[in-house]
């Protein structure tokens, strides 16, 4: 019980460091944006609802038994604090009846575990627009998820206990150039890993960067870390390519760390030729 908890606390330490003490100022401190206000889009039936969540990354349904609740204006307005976050509502019988909804719920689809989170009636008739917004920034998790103080609490309360973590300059040419890739790579290993992007240029993120025992020239870089034994890998890496990402993912997959024989060559006495 004592090693599950420090392992629990080292995981809070590592992926905190930094943490913002206005972290829910930063959730509600997004722009409603301009233009003509957007609605979201009516879901009549259960083919339309099915292609609305394989559509995107992250999609938001409201399922309602009526409109009259105090909810549903707050979820219009998500539409304009979640851009890339598509945002649905349906009253049709047929689709509550195929969510298995027998009650007003808000909830958010992911691609990349494959989880639907909920937020049932209960919950509903307390919320109000802040708390909303929580949850939606906190578990929209796509297939390359940027390490802030919010995305992290989602990270971890994924059921994904493998994080493979690109750490470089977010928005260098060559940022520019890898993260396609790196985003096709995380399509390969859906439900198995989950892949994060940490911006090295921002001086909160040294921590995280340190903790695997890299240094500054040694980025880019990717770290591999699973939750539930501490277990971790890197590889210092200059291409990012599909191929090298998932070489690096499958070896620590099957239980090669680069690491340990790293350190093992290290440690072998020179022998003279």
């Amino acid at each position: 019980m004592e090693a599950a908890l420090s392992r629990c606390l080292l995981v809070i330490f590592l992926f905190t460091c930094g943490l913002s003490q206005n972290v829910a100022a930063e959730v509600q401190g997004f722009s409603d944006g301009a233009g003509a206000t957007q609605e979201p889009t009516k879901l009549t039936d259960v083919l339309a609802a099915k292609k609305f969540i394989t559509a995107a990354e992250v999609a938001v349904i409201g399922f309602f038994q009526d409109l009259e609740i105090p909810v549903v204006p707050m979820l219009h307005s998500m539409v304009q604090k979640f851009p890339d976050v598509p945002v649905g509502i349906s009253t049709d019988s047929e689709v509550l009846a195929h969510f298995n909804v027998t009650e007003n719920t808000i909830s958010l689809f992911r691609q990349v575990d494959g989880e639907q989170l909920k937020l049932e009636s209960e919950d509903i008739e307390s919320i109000d627009e802040a708390k909303l917004s929580r949850f939606i920034e906190i578990n929209k998790l796509g297939w390359v998820t940027e390490y802030n103080p919010v995305s992290v609490i989602g990270l971890f309360n994924s059921l994904v206990p493998i994080h493979l973590l690109l750490m470089m300059k977010k928005g260098s040419p060559q940022y520019e150039e890898s993260l396609p890739r790196y985003q096709e790579a995380a399509k390969l290993f859906q439900g198995k890993i989950l892949f994060v992007l940490v911006n090295s240029s921002m001086k909160e993120n040294g921590k995280v960067i340190s903790y695997f025992k890299l240094k500054e020239s040694q980025l880019p870089a990717l770290a591999i870390y699973r939750t539930e034994d501490e277990a971790w890998d890197t590889l210092s890496i200059d291409d990012i390519s599909v191929e090298r990402v998932k070489d690096f993912c499958d070896g620590f997959l099957a239980g090669k760390l680069l690491r340990e024989n790293s350190a093992s060559e290290e440690k072998a006495p020179k022998v003279e030729l």
